[in-house]
């Protein structure tokens, strides 16, 4: 039996005692599964309805319920489905269970139910992966990128470059296949890079918003980087608005890593405190300057912490070279320790311990590079879309430089075909099951 002959159930709704809960049923016979059970005989509601009745187990009422009926396509799932709205007890919700699998039910999988959506072409791979997105969502920007997604406003910015993919592909096969039905007309190398060069250039605009897309969906690993003593740890404290990390005079205070979240005008910021960086007899001491320097590489950006009341020594020089190929800040903090005519206008300035930060979280938005209409704009943001993306960016390079070569269109047109294969794979209408199984896995059961 395939998964869509199926009828699942599952609870919809968080697994404890609440005012109400929603159990979620769908499949070809979910109506006739229900009406099994139910106080009223539903086969007489033809279009999509609301049913408030008993379910009964037997002549004992279980529970007064408010039934949702849709019938197929018109569902989430394009199956016929229905929602029981019952009474928010456990032990309601277990008996509902039971009466269910009595009469031929199965208990939902993982994202099972968006699945179906996917396979019953109620979405596409692109709309189902901004269901848990959403669900994921800890901003509201977040939660905007991923609605456009769901809504279909991202698959609508791909598909006219698989369009372009496929036109072109199409153009070279008739030349090559059919050179009778062309006559005289001569696809030449020229108008094919051309077309390439179009599509390339599409492709680059679509991986600069989706790498912002990423960033305002996922947030970014920003790491506090520095020698000890020089107020790391009050600056994510004055960043979290609260004393997270200890802090004293005593170098070396900060032995392991401190962890904070902030949202900075939209964006999360995973913020990493580290232990300052320095040679020590200290073993315990080195086991964080280690962890400093490995977070280093792991992080999306550095804030570089200087001390504004003291010159550069060597420390402060080994950590601008260890962080000189890294998206980085370099801040002077400790700025009330020194008179305003000795500030060199092209350093930044902050006072972690006044809370004076505001410049420094201006700049993290400025070396991000978000601005306010990439909040509202439609993205592929996740590594599996980017990854796609770039295949397809790859495979349409290396046909350009066949074409460039004069290599014959047939050899040209095995790289077209990549770049199509992925792009069909991108919007998941290639069948590809192992990787939409993979995806569904991740949702919670319910959805």
């Amino acid at each position: 039996m395939s998964m869509l002959a199926d009828t699942i159930y599952a609870l919809a709704t968080p697994p404890f005692k609440s005012a109400l809960a929603v159990v979620r049923i769908s499949g070809d016979d979910s109506i006739n599964i229900v009406n099994n059970f139910f106080s009223c005989d539903l086969n007489k509601y033809n279009k999509n309805s609301i049913v408030n009745g008993d379910i009964l187990d037997e002549k004992n009422i279980v529970d007064n319920v408010v039934l949702l009926i849709y019938h197929a396509p018109k569902s989430f799932t394009g199956e016929n489905s229905i929602e029981i709205i019952c009474h928010g007890s456990m032990l309601v919700v277990e008996q509902i269970f039971k009466l269910l699998s009595r009469y031929g039910a199965r208990q939902a999988k993982n994202g099972e139910y968006t699945q179906r959506a996917f396979l019953n072409r109620k979405l596409d791979l692109i709309q189902a992966e901004a269901i848990q997105d959403l669900i994921d969502a800890k901003t509201p920007q977040a939660k905007n990128i991923s609605m456009l997604s769901l809504k279909g406003e991202t698959t609508k910015q791909f598909l006219p470059i698989k369009q372009q993919i496929e036109d072109l592909l199409c153009d070279i096969e008739v030349h090559f296949d059919y050179p009778e039905e062309v006559g005289d007309i001569e696809l030449s190398y020229i108008e094919v890079e051309k077309k390439i060069d179009k599509i390339i250039d599409e492709i680059n605009t679509l991986l600069i918003h989706s790498k912002k897309g990423k960033i305002i969906k996922d947030g970014v690993n920003v790491a506090i980087i520095g020698k000890p003593n020089v107020g790391k740890s009050s600056i994510l404290n004055a960043l979290l608005d609260e004393e997270k990390a200890i802090v004293t005079p005593i170098a070396g205070t900060t032995r392991d890593i401190v962890e904070g979240e902030i949202n900075c005008h939209g964006i999360i910021l995973h913020l990493l405190d580290t232990a300052g960086i320095r040679n020590s007899d200290d073993y315990v001491e080195n086991i964080g300057v280690e962890k400093a320097k490995s977070t280093i590489e792991k992080a999306d950006l550095i804030i570089v912490v200087l001390a504004a009341d003291s010159q550069l020594d060597s420390y402060d020089k080994e950590i601008l070279d260890l962080t000189k190929n890294k998206k980085r800040i370099i801040v002077f903090n400790k700025s009330d320790l020194i008179n305003t005519t000795t500030k060199e206008p092209t350093n930044l300035y902050i006072s972690a311990l006044k809370k004076e930060i505001d410049p420094l979280k201006k700049e993290i938005l400025k070396v991000l590079n978000i601005e306010e209409n990439d909040f509202v704009t439609p993205s592929l943001a996740n590594a599996r879309q980017e990854g796609l993306l770039e295949q397809i960016k790859q495979s349409l390079k290396t046909a350009k430089s066949e074409t460039k070569l004069l290599k014959p269109m047939d050899l040209i047109s095995i790289n077209l075909t990549a770049a199509y294969q992925d792009s069909l794979q991108l919007i998941g209408k290639t069948p590809d099951i192992d990787i939409a199984n993979e995806i569904f896995k991740r949702f919670c059961v319910g959805k």
